[in-house]
C-alpha cells in the first residue's frame, strides 16, 4: 500500500526545498461541490499529487476542495490535467497562479479532511451556499470602485487587510471568518439598497460570503472572480489601473506578494511605516505581527521583552513555562487583530 503521509521532519524538508534548484510555480484553486467520501477522495489525490512532486496545503470536505500548492514548473501542465480529470466537477477549474513567486512557498504536502473547506460556523441547514452573488471582473471592479452607490467589503482577516486592500474598501472587524459573516450582515443592514462587492485573496471566502448575504436579504451582491489574485492578473494583462494598494498577504512561506509600492501599515512595536509580517521566534508564542528591521534587532525577532527573556531560559524551563497558565504567550502586548479595535471605533462605533 502506498505511503499516504509524510514521515520526514519539517526541518529537513524545508532545508531540502530551500536548496532545491528546480523552478516551481505556486498556484491555488478551490471548488464548492459535493464530495460523497472525502477520505477516499483525499487518499487518491494525495497519491496523484505526490507523484508530481507537489508540495502545499489542501483541504477536502463534503462541500468541496481548497488548495494552495507548489508544483515543479515543468510539471504544471500535467498537474492541471490531472486535476481536471480527477473529478468531473473539477474540469476547467480556475487556477490562480501566484503574482510574486520565488517558488519557495511550501516544502511538504499536507492534505487533510475537514468538516468545511472554510470554517463558516453556519448551522442553518436551510442555507444554500450555491446561491452566490454575481461574479465581476477587473474592469467592473475599477468602475464600481468609483460608484458612490457601491460598498466594497474585504472578507479577509484584519492582518491581511492591514497591509493591503482596495481603495475605499472596508474591513469586517472580527478575528475569524465565522464571526465576520453575522457581523457584516449587521454592519450593512441599512445599506441593502446599495451594491455590495465582496472580495478575498482567491475567491473562496467571498464566494460563500456572497451567498450568505443573499440568504440574509441582500439583493445586489457581487464578488470578484478569482479574488485579488485574478483581479491583479487581469488588470496587468489589460493594462488597467491597479486599484489595490500595498501587499497581498498569502498563507505560505512568502507571507505576501508585493502589488504596489504603497506601504499602508506600520510596525506594531514602534509605529514606523512598515508592512513586513513575521512570527515571534519564541515557539511558545509564535505570534504573527508586523515588525520593522530596527525592532527586529531591538527585540531579537521577538514580539516583546517578555518573549526575549523567555528565550534566555533553559530548554527545560521553556517547556515548563509552556505548560503553565503563565506561559510565554500569556502576556502578549497585541494579537493578530492588533489595531482592529481602533479601526472599528473609527468606522463603526457610531452605528
Amino acid at each position: 500500500m502506498p505511503v499516504l503521509h509524510n514521515f520526514i521532519s519539517n526541518k529537513e524538508l524545508k532545508k531540502h526545498m530551500l536548496n532545491e534548484n528546480k523552478e516551481r510555480t505556486t498556484v491555488s484553486f478551490y471548488k464548492y461541490f459535493q464530495i460523497l467520501n472525502p477520505k477516499i477522495f483525499r487518499d487518491d489525490l494525495y497519491i496523484n499529487l505526490t507523484k508530481l512532486e507537489v508540495f502545499g496545503r489542501v483541504y477536502v470536505a463534503h462541500e468541496g476542495i481548497n488548495a494552495q500548492i507548489s508544483v515543479p514548473t515543468n510539471r504544471y501542465q500535467k498537474m492541471k490535467e490531472m486535476i481536471y480529470t480527477f473529478d468531473p466537477a473539477l474540469n476547467n477549474i480556475r487556477m490562480n497562479i501566484a503574482l510574486d513567486d520565488n517558488g519557495k512557498s511550501f516544502w511538504v504536502l499536507r492534505l487533510k479532511v475537514r468538516k468545511r473547506i472554510v470554517a463558516d460556523g453556519i448551522e442553518d441547514n436551510s442555507f444554500n451556499s450555491s446561491k452566490i452573488g454575481n461574479y465581476i471582473k477587473a474592469i467592473d471592479v475599477n468602475r464600481m470602485l468609483d460608484d458612490p452607490n457601491t460598498i466594497f467589503i474585504d472578507m479577509r482577516n484584519y492582518y491581511e487587510y492591514e497591509v493591503g486592500h482596495f481603495d475605499t474598501a472596508i474591513a469586517v472587524p472580527a478575528d475569524r471568518f465565522r464571526d465576520q459573516l453575522p457581523m457584516v450582515v449587521n454592519m450593512l443592514k441599512k445599506e441593502k439598497h446599495k451594491n455590495i462587492v465582496m472580495y478575498c485573496t482567491g475567491g473562496i471566502r467571498c464566494e460563500k460570503a456572497s451567498a450568505w448575504m443573499k440568504y440574509n436579504g441582500f439583493h445586489n451582491v457581487y464578488h470578484i472572480e478569482g479574488g485579488i489574485i485574478e483581479y491583479i492578473r487581469c488588470a496587468r494583462q489589460l493594462g488597467l489601473p491597479i486599484r489595490f494598494r500595498g501587499k497581498n498577504f498569502v498563507f505560505d512561506e512568502r507571507m505576501a506578494e508585493r502589488i504596489s509600492k504603497d506601504i499602508i501599515s506600520s510596525c506594531h512595536q514602534c509605529n514606523m511605516i512598515c508592512d513586513s509580517h513575521t512570527n515571534c521566534i519564541n515557539n511558545s508564542c509564535h505570534l504573527l505581527f508586523i515588525q520593522c528591521p530596527s525592532c527586529a534587532n531591538k527585540y531579537n525577532n521577538c514580539c516583546s521583552i517578555f518573549c526575549m527573556n523567555h528565550l534566555n531560559l533553559s530548554y527545560k524551563e521553556q517547556i515548563k513555562a509552556r505548560l503553565t497558565k503563565n506561559g510565554a504567550n500569556a502576556n502578549k502586548i497585541f494579537n493578530k487583530s492588533y489595531g482592529l479595535i481602533k479601526y472599528y471605533n473609527t468606522h463603526f462605533k457610531e452605528n
